[in-house]
C-alpha cells in the first residue's frame, strides 16, 4: 500500500457499499478522507494518522430495525434500536475536524477518564457484571480497567478477533475463489466451493458462460451434454452452528449463494435454506442450460477429479471488504467463512475446532493477550465464546498501528454511532458521541457488549471494550453502553 492509512478500494459492483471516497486532504502530519455525498463521516486518529470512515449502510437494514425492538435477541445480526427519523446527515466537517489538530499535546489523564466513567459503570441497565478496558492506541497504555482480564461472553464483538486474524494471515487483498473444473473427457463439470458466502446467482451465470466457452472449444456445439457435480470438501466438520437452525446464520458450507438466504435480502435475519450447496449447484445447472450447455440428471455431490482442469473462476471481493462488511453489518455467515479461511491458511482443518486453533494461534503471533480466551465460533453466536476486554482493546490497538496497514479494515469496518451498520439506530441526534464513536456491537440474551474506538477531546484515538452480562433487556443495556463510549469522547 502506498499509504499506511489507505482505504480499501470501493468498487461500484459491491452493492452493499455506498459512494466512493472522493477526497483526500493532508495537513501536517495528519491525513483524513472525506466522503462525498451525505450520510456518513467517520474519524479516527492514531499515532499522527487519521483513519478513513468505513462502509456505508445505505439504509438497507429494514428487517434488522424491525427486529431490534425485540427484547429477546439471539445475537449477531440485529443489534441496535430503531430510529423513527430514518437516516440523518452527518455532522459537518468544521464541527469535528478541529479535534484532529490536537494530537501530540499533553498526555492523556487517566484520573480524569476514571472520573468520567465511574458514575456510569454501575448503571442498572448493564446487569450484574461489567468488565471494561480503555487504552490509548498510540502508546498501548491502559487508561482504565475494570476486570480487564476477566473472560466474558463477547457476543458479536468476537468478530473483531475473527477479522483481525484473517487479515493478518491472508492479507487485505486475498479473494476467495469459486471454480468450475472439467474432467479430461469433458463429460463431468464440477462446481468447486472455496468458501465464499457472498457468491451470487449473477456470479454463477458468468461462470456458466466461461464453462460453455471452454466446452465449445473442445468441439461441442451445443456444448455438452455434461454431468454436474459439486465439491464442498474444502470445509470439514459439522455444518450446523450449535444454535442452528437459526435465522441469523445458514449451514456453514464451502459452497452457497447469497448466504443461503431465501428472501432475497442481503443482511439481517432471514429464513435460510437447509441445503446451501445443493441450491447453488442447481442454480449453476440452470445457468449452464441458459448458456447453451446440456446438463444431464440432477447435480450430485462429488469431489473434482485430480486431473480436472479449471474452466471458470469467480473471486470474491477483497478480504478487506469482506472484513468491513462482517463488522459493519455483524454478518455471521461471512464471519464463519473468514474463520475457516484462516484455518486453511494456518494448516488447520476448516471446521469450528480448526478455526478456534487457528485464530488463537494467530492472535498469539500478534502478541495479543489470549489468556482465558475461547473462540468457539467466529461469529459470537456461541455462548461458549470467551474473551477479555483487554484482548479486544489490544486488537483494536494493533489495527491502529501505522506499521500494520493491512489490519486497518478492522477499524474502518466498525459501525459509526448514529449513522451506519448496527449503530445506525443508536445515539440521539445531538448526542456527543454521534459520528465520533465507532464500535462493534454484541447482543445475546442477557449479554450486551460494545467495543471500538473514539476520538477524545485531545485528538487521540482511544480503544475501548465494555462487556456486560446479566442484563434484563437490551433496551436498558444499550443506552448505558453508549453513554460510556460517549463519555470517552468528552474526556
Amino acid at each position: 500500500m502506498a499509504e499506511q492509512v489507505e482505504e480499501p478500494s470501493v468498487r461500484p459492483s459491491d452493492p452493499w457499499r455506498g459512494p466512493k471516497f472522493l477526497t483526500t486532504k493532508r495537513n501536517g502530519s495528519h491525513t483524513w478522507q472525506v466522503i462525498a455525498g451525505s450520510a456518513t463521516l467517520g474519524l479516527a486518529v492514531a499515532a499522527g494518522a487519521v483513519l478513513a470512515a468505513g462502509p456505508w449502510d445505505n439504509g438497507q437494514r429494514k428487517a434488522e430495525r424491525t427486529l431490534a425492538a425485540a427484547a429477546d435477541r439471539t445475537g449477531g445480526a440485529h443489534h441496535g434500536r430503531p430510529t423513527p427519523e430514518g437516516p440523518r446527515p452527518a455532522p459537518s466537517a468544521p464541527a469535528v475536524l478541529p479535534a484532529l489538530t490536537a494530537a501530540g499535546k499533553a498526555a492523556q489523564d487517566p484520573a480524569g477518564l476514571r472520573a468520567a466513567l465511574t458514575p456510569l459503570v454501575d448503571a442498572p441497565g448493564l446487569g450484574k457484571k461489567l468488565a471494561a478496558s480503555v487504552v490509548d492506541t498510540a502508546t498501548g497504555e491502559q487508561l482504565y480497567g475494570r476486570g480487564a482480564t476477566t473472560p466474558m461472553t463477547p457476543a458479536s464483538t468476537i468478530k473483531i478477533a475473527t477479522t483481525t486474524a484473517a487479515l493478518s494471515v491472508l492479507g487485505p487483498d486475498h479473494r476467495i475463489a469459486t471454480t468450475a473444473a472439467l474432467s479430461p473427457d469433458s463429460r463431468t463439470l464440477t462446481l468447486v466451493g472455496g468458501g465464499d458466502p457472498t457468491l451470487a446467482k449473477a456470479d454463477l451465470r458468468a461462470m456458466a458462460g466461461e464453462a460453455a466457452d471452454a466446452l465449445r472449444e473442445d468441439g461441442e456445439d451445443p456444448a455438452g451434454p455434461v454431468r454436474l457435480t459439486y465439491d464442498v470438501s474444502r470445509y470439514t466438520g459439522p455444518e450446523l452452528h450449535p444454535i442452528s437452525p437459526n435465522e441469523n446464520i445458514a449451514p456453514v458450507t464451502a459452497l452457497m449463494i447469497d448466504e443461503g438466504r431465501l428472501d432475497g435480502s442481503d443482511r439481517g435475519p432471514a429464513d435460510r435454506t437447509d441445503d446451501p450447496a445443493g441450491d447453488a449447484a442447481r442454480a449453476f445447472a440452470e445457468a449452464l442450460e441458459k448458456a447453451g450447455v446440456q446438463v444431464t440428471g440432477a447435480p450430485r455431490e462429488a469431489r473434482a477429479a485430480d486431473e480436472a482442469r479449471t474452466v471458470a473462476t469467480h473471486r470474491s471481493a477483497p478480504l478487506s471488504a469482506l472484513a468491513e462488511r462482517t463488522l459493519t453489518n455483524s454478518d455471521n455467515d461471512i464471519a464463519e467463512a473468514l474463520a475457516r479461511q484462516t484455518a486453511i491458511a494456518k494448516g488447520e482443518k476448516a471446521s469450528f475446532a480448526g478455526a478456534r486453533r487457528a485464530v488463537t494461534n494467530e492472535l498469539k503471533k500478534l502478541q495479543i493477550p489470549v489468556g482465558g480466551a475461547h473462540f468457539a465460533d467466529g461469529s459470537g453466536l456461541d455462548r461458549k465464546d470467551r474473551v477479555t476486554p483487554a484482548l479486544l482493546t489490544a486488537l483494536l490497538a494493533r489495527a491502529a498501528d501505522p506499521d500494520r496497514p493491512g489490519l486497518r479494515p478492522v477499524l474502518t469496518g466498525l459501525p459509526i454511532a448514529g449513522f451506519s451498520g448496527t449503530l445506525d439506530g443508536r445515539y440521539e441526534r445531538d448526542a456527543a458521541g454521534t459520528g465520533l464513536v465507532r464500535a462493534k456491537t454484541g447482543t445475546l440474551r442477557g449479554v450486551n457488549s460494545l467495543a471500538g474506538t473514539v476520538v477524545d477531546r485531545q485528538g487521540r484515538l482511544l480503544a475501548f471494550a465494555f462487556l456486560a452480562s446479566g442484563s434484563t433487556s437490551a433496551a436498558g443495556a444499550e443506552p448505558a453502553l453508549d453513554a460510556l463510549a460517549t463519555a470517552l469522547a468528552g474526556v
